[in-house]
C-alpha cells in the first residue's frame, strides 16, 4: 500500500482570499498564486515516498459564480507546478447531501481506493476545519495550517503548522521516527 499526503487547494498551495473573515479561492488563472516555499514542500514530500493528492471543495461551481473549466484550467496548472499525482475535486454545496464534500471523507477514501493508497499512513493537510475532520474520519494523521479562520476551534489536528513548507517538515520528521522506530 501505498502512503500520500492529502493537500487542500485554496490556502495551502495556492493563495486564498480572504473577505469578511472568510478565506474565496482565486477567481481566474490569471489569479492564482502559489505560497511561498510550496513547491520546495512537495519535493520533499515526494522524496519522502509519498503520493501527492490535491482535494479540494470548489462550490462555487454548483452556485454558479465559478465555472468548472477556470476550476479545471487552475487545477491543472497546480498539478503541473507541484508535480501532483491525483486530483479530486467536489463540485457540491452542503446542500447537494453528497460525501465528497468535506468534511465528509469521500474524496480521499475513493482517491485511495483508486490508487492503492494506506490512509492510516497518510496525512491530510488543509486550512479548515472541514479538511482536518475529512482526514481525521478517513483514519489519516491531520495537519491544520493556521490562519486564524473561524471554525478552527471545531478541529483537533495532529499538528498545526504556519506553512505547509512546515507542514512537510513534521510529516517528514514523523516518518523518519516511525523508520527508526520499526527496526
Amino acid at each position: 500500500m501505498k502512503r500520500a499526503v492529502f493537500l487542500d487547494r485554496d490556502g495551502v498551495l495556492n493563495r486564498a482570499f480572504e473577505r469578511e473573515g472568510v478565506p474565496h479561492p482565486p477567481a481566474s488563472l490569471a489569479e492564482l498564486e502559489m505560497l511561498p516555499g510550496v513547491v520546495e514542500a512537495c519535493q520533499a514530500l515526494h522524496a519522502a515516498g509519498f503520493l501527492l493528492v490535491m482535494t479540494t471543495n470548489q462550490p462555487d461551481v454548483a452556485r454558479g459564480t465559478q465555472s468548472r473549466a477556470n476550476v479545471e484550467a487552475m487545477n491543472a496548472a497546480i498539478a503541473r507546478r507541484l508535480a501532483l499525482d491525483d486530483v479530486r475535486v467536489c463540485y457540491h454545496t452542503d446542500g447537494d447531501g453528497c460525501d465528497c464534500r468535506k468534511p465528509l471523507p469521500g474524496m480521499l477514501r475513493q482517491a485511495a481506493a483508486d490508487l492503492g493508497i494506506d490512509l492510516q499512513q497518510s496525512y491530510m493537510v488543509g486550512d479548515r476545519w472541514r479538511d482536518v475532520q475529512a482526514g481525521a474520519t478517513a483514519g489519516c494523521k491531520t495537519v491544520l495550517i493556521e490562519y486564524g479562520y473561524s471554525g478552527a476551534s471545531q478541529c483537533v489536528p495532529d499538528h498545526r503548522a504556519a506553512s505547509l513548507r512546515e507542514a512537510a517538515e513534521w510529516i517528514v520528521q514523523q516518518e523518519r521516527k516511525f523508520q527508526v522506530s520499526s527496526f
